[in-house]
């Protein structure tokens, strides 16, 4: 009798936690979790190819000394902050480490409009296929954060609707911080070259296809 009464306690609490999003949230938790670490694959991805490209580059056009220095620098902030899984847990260090990030976009992207001005280096394959390599990291960066985002926004949505906000608050459950598009974009603006018109004009190489 006892074990019939813990069967019916068992089963009428899991019923009730599932009728309050308590499921919900941990299988939206993990996707969060998971779509993390793609992000971080996709962002390291592109970390590992900076070196053989700024060293291609300066074969070529060596004299570039701050274009390259400014790539370099922005690689090794990027390399200071810690990409841990609890990174998403913590506003001021997600938007620390998307500055960071935005930072070498915006560095990257000045790189491969100075390339435009040496046909030689523009030729060499070796410079072609880490182009190639970076503009495909550049897509796939994009759909991760993409997913990214909306994982993170449904689970927000979980979190504060009722009544799975009231199970959210009994495990510890939080709103947690998402990518933010306006400082991006504003960290990695394309650069602006005077070309000796009346108009400085924008150029916009293809680093980042959306």
């Amino acid at each position: 009798m006892r074990k019939l009464f813990m069967t019916l306690i068992m089963l009428i609490t899991t019923l009730s936690l599932s009728g309050c999003g308590y499921n919900t949230l941990q299988v939206q938790d993990e996707a969060i979790k998971a779509g993390w670490s793609e992000v971080l694959n996709q962002y390291q991805r592109r970390t590992d190819l900076v070196p053989n490209l700024v060293n291609t580059v300066k074969g070529y056009a060596a004299h570039e000394a701050k274009v390259l220095t400014e790539v370099t620098a922005a690689r090794a902030r990027v390399g200071q902050i810690a990409a841990t899984p609890e990174l998403i847990n913590d506003p001021a260090a997600l938007q620390k480490f998307q500055a960071a990030q935005g930072e070498l976009t915006s560095a990257l992207s000045r790189l491969l409009v100075v390339s435009e001005n040496y046909p030689q280096l523009k030729a060499d394959t070796g410079f072609r296929d880490l182009q190639a390599q970076l503009e495909g990291t550049e897509n796939r960066i994009t759909v991760a954060r993409n997913r990214y985002i909306k994982t993170v926004q449904d689970y927000n949505i979980t979190v504060r609707s009722f009544p799975s906000n009231l199970t959210a608050m009994m495990f510890g459950h939080q709103i947690k911080a998402n990518f933010t598009v306006e400082n991006e974009q504003a960290i990695s603006a394309p650069p602006t070259v005077d070309f000796g018109g009346s108009e400085p004009v924008q150029t916009t190489p293809n680093l980042e296809k959306r």
